[in-house]
């Protein structure tokens, strides 16, 4: 009886701990693509989503241009 009492605690205890949602971190935030973010964004409408994806691939690529020496 014992035996089963504490195995429903730690099967408790680790479903707790697995289910409680970790924050992102500032790495993992920064890792977010255009493709993620313009999901995020616009859920529902593709061409908005379209649009945002596209603007954001041009800013991206404008500031890790590097400039003319």
């Amino acid at each position: 009886m014992l035996k089963k009492a504490l195995f429903a605690a730690l099967a408790t205890l680790v479903a707790g701990a697995v289910s409680i949602p970790a924050g992102m971190s500032s790495t993992e935030a920064a890792v977010l693509t255009c493709k993620e973010a313009a999901k995020l964004k616009f859920p529902a409408d593709h061409k908005a989503r379209h649009a945002f994806r596209k603007e954001c691939k041009q800013a991206w690529k404008a500031s890790t241009k590097k400039a003319p020496a």
